[in-house]
């Protein structure tokens, strides 16, 4: 994704409870402004969960998995099931960033392009899909949406966003075992041709985080509130 010629914040973060990997998307996304960059986080779960669209309707999705916990995510999307062999990370850009500007389907066109771009750094072909394909009902990886990428015909990457007056959030879901391609390998290839330098949060944030996991994204009041 072009960062528009401004340095990319990347943060390694350690693998997290899903109310606590919520909670910290949420919480960049509240200081994007503040923090005054983009923030590329990757991160994995410390145990097989569930997480759905911040639109979805609980009991439409706890019908479709019975892996728990279910958490609703600070995005859109559909229900996605996560474990040890997926890559999560997410991306945060201050309203000053020239990404904000982008409409929605721009922006997820873009970030899906820097992923492709990554796997072909890594020697593995992949594209993106070109139009939607039909789907099970809010299932983010059966069927395929526009822009979607795509390896050997089947889903492999996709995305959930959303925009405020602090900023944009990004969170991505990529399952690349049918690609043969080593995590870390992954990873260095999204930032090969990006300027870069590692970050990581004040304790005042991790503090914070801990603390709106436990208040909203562990709670089922948040969960099944609609």
């Amino acid at each position: 994704m072009n960062t528009g010629g401004q340095a990319l914040r990347i943060w390694h973060g350690q693998a997290g409870s899903p109310a606590w990997n919520m909670a910290a998307d949420e919480l960049l996304l509240q200081q994007a402004a503040a923090l005054g960059q983009a923030v590329l986080r990757f991160y994995s779960w410390d145990q097989p969960s569930s997480s759905f669209g911040y639109f979805q309707r609980y009991a439409d999705v706890e019908a479709m998995t019975k892996l728990r916990p279910l958490i609703r995510r600070p995005t859109g999307g559909g229900l996605v099931l996560h474990d040890e062999s997926e890559w999560t990370y997410s991306l945060t850009f201050p309203p000053t960033h020239p990404a904000w500007q982008l409409k929605a389907e721009e922006s997820y066109r873009c970030v899906h392009e820097w992923v492709r771009h990554a796997f072909e750094v890594c020697g593995v072909a992949t594209e993106l899909c070109s139009e939607t394909r039909p789907s099970g009902p809010g299932q983010c990886f059966v069927g395929a949406e526009k822009n979607d990428l795509q390896f050997c015909g089947n889903k492999i990457a996709g995305a959930a966003q959303r925009r405020n007056r602090d900023g944009m959030l990004i969170q991505g879901s990529v399952q690349a075992k049918a690609t043969g391609i080593d995590r870390e390998a992954w990873e260095i290839a999204m930032l090969a041709e990006s300027d870069w330098s590692e970050w990581q949060p004040a304790e005042s944030f991790i503090t914070e985080a801990t603390a709106l996991a436990s208040s909203k994204y562990a709670a089922a009041a948040h969960n099944q509130k609609r």
